[in-house]
């Protein structure tokens, strides 16, 4: 060792490595702990979007909170007792029915698109929450993609 050199140089650079390396795995710690906090707090808030044809398909697991949309097939609505009520939506392959109890949206008609949002329980879809169109034109983005995807979308009269 010279003479000339630093007594402690070497500690302290090894120091400096050592702190470096724990405030990147605390950084690391952290952005992990951050991801699974902002999972946690979203796994209810986080609803796929399914066509009646993909319900066929693929049955969703019971209990599985998912949203579903299509046209109002012509003919189904049937109103029950109270706010109840039964439908059936359909992408124009596959349809599946639908219970409702609540209030509907004054715009909610027969061929008219809407979303539900909702679970199955056994065969029938059973809604939480219905929307529907908001003017003549509107229908929701993935009824649009899911009718273009089978060729039967129509494009709605301009005026």
């Amino acid at each position: 060792m010279d003479a000339t050199a630093k007594p402690g140089f070497r500690g302290m650079k090894g120091l400096k490595k050592q702190r470096r390396i724990q405030v990147i795995l605390l950084a690391f710690v952290a952005i992990v702990v951050a991801t699974a906090l902002i999972g946690y707090a979203m796994r209810d808030g986080i609803n796929f979007f399914r066509s009646p044809s993909q319900v066929a398909e693929q049955p969703p697991a019971p209990g599985e909170v998912f949203r579903i949309g299509g046209l109002v097939e012509e003919g189904s609505l049937t109103r029950g007792a109270g706010e109840t009520v039964s439908f059936r939506v359909t992408d124009t392959n596959a349809s599946v029915p639908v219970s409702f109890t609540g209030i509907l949206p004054d715009l909610f008609a027969e061929g008219q698109g809407m979303v539900g949002t909702g679970s199955m329980q056994g065969d029938t879809f059973v809604a939480t929450e219905i929307l529907a169109k908001h003017d003549e034109t509107y229908m929701p983005k993935e009824v649009i993609d899911t009718l273009k995807e089978q060729g039967v979308y129509v494009e709605p009269a301009k005026e």
